[in-house]
């Protein structure tokens, strides 16, 4: 009897242990949205203030090189509004982000959303090559520089990831830039075309690449590096499994061994950091933009910063800072989905 009244316990036990799992996703989703939304709140007001502490004023920046009067220089305060109490400016900034108004350039005298939409194409075009190159040739070189431990191709590929992480974006963009562009003369030295090329259909598309191959080749030399790295140290912490000497047992080839069982399950904070880099990429591509000129975000930010143009600085800074904050909301989601550990969680 007694048996019988704990097995129906356990089975009003279970339901109720599974509706907590099945209920804990959406709770978990709105947790981390709402960590996301915080903190796209703390980098809207951090826009806000933190560019109002550069040195320089606006208006005396946008009338640099001409001859104008006090008063006409107190007139364009008034016209952009620098004139207001400060938080009457943060007002009218946060109450134009819910309308998607940015605001109006001082240095090109056009709506930021315009500037942005135009700059984003070039900017989306240069990270997203660099990334999937980065993405699959860290991969590639990761998991074979693991299952080969200790080898020359080893030693060789860690030592070069190691080098080109830790040197500077802009530093080694300017050595490809005077080696490849100034001493060889075998790319353009900047831009994203020939000026006045005039070229359509496969030669303009022949021309954006020439363009782009520095740019890229940068920004891949920079980033690979980690994603070879976790993926080698992930591979090894696979490579002592038990299910690695199951596979093995049942007669299948070493490259099927690691192909088809240990990168799959060594994939997993790799792809997470995929996620968390890729927004930090976009915004990571100032110094190379800046660098070899690419007409993108990047390079604009640099020249809202000479200004000081005020509205474009805090739209560009709140666009970068979205995207590095929906990555990592979405790498939050990809973990969950990917580790199982934390369904129960």
């Amino acid at each position: 009897m007694s048996v019988t009244l704990q097995a129906e316990e356990a089975l009003q036990e279970a339901p109720g242990d599974e509706r907590p799992r099945g209920a804990s996703w959406p709770r978990y989703v709105a947790l981390k949205g709402g960590g996301a939304l915080i903190s796209l709140a703390m980098v809207v007001v951090l826009g806000f203030f933190a560019f109002r502490i550069l040195p320089g004023d606006p208006a005396i920046s946008m009338t640099r090189g001409r001859r104008v009067s006090a008063d006409q220089v107190e007139l364009l305060r008034k016209q952009f509004g620098l004139d207001q109490p400060m938080y009457s400016q943060f007002w009218d900034y946060v109450v134009g982000i819910f309308r998607g108004d940015l605001g109006l350039s001082y240095t090109y005298n056009q709506p930021v959303i315009n500037l942005i939409g135009d700059r984003l194409g070039p900017t989306l075009l240069l990270t997203g090559t660099a990334a999937f190159i980065s993405i699959v040739l860290g991969l590639w070189l990761g998991q074979r520089a693991a299952w080969r431990r200790g080898s020359a191709f080893d030693k060789t590929q860690t030592g070069l990831a190691l080098v080109f992480w830790s040197v500077p974006t802009f530093w080694l963009g300017l050595i490809l830039l005077l080696v490849f562009g100034g001493w060889l003369q075998w790319l353009p030295t900047g831009g994203m075309t020939t000026p006045g090329g005039g070229e359509t259909g496969l030669a303009y598309m022949g021309d954006v690449l020439r363009h782009l191959a520095l740019p890229v080749v940068t920004l891949v030399a920079v980033v690979y590096a980690q994603y070879l790295m976790v993926m080698r140290a992930s591979l090894l912490e696979e490579m002592t499994a038990d299910y690695l000497v199951t596979a093995r047992a049942k007669g299948l080839r070493e490259d099927d061994v690691r192909r088809k069982h240990a990168v799959p399950n060594a994939l997993l904070p790799t792809v997470t950091l995929i996620f968390l880099t890729l927004g930090g990429l976009i915004g990571g591509a100032v110094t190379v933009e800046t660098v070899f000129s690419w007409p993108g975000l990047g390079y604009l930010t640099f020249q809202a910063l000479t200004a000081p143009d005020l509205p474009l600085l805090q739209g560009t800074f709140v666009v970068f800072s979205a995207l590095v904050i929906v990555m990592n909301f979405f790498a939050d989601l990809l973990y969950r989905v990917l580790d199982p550990r934390l369904k129960s969680a």
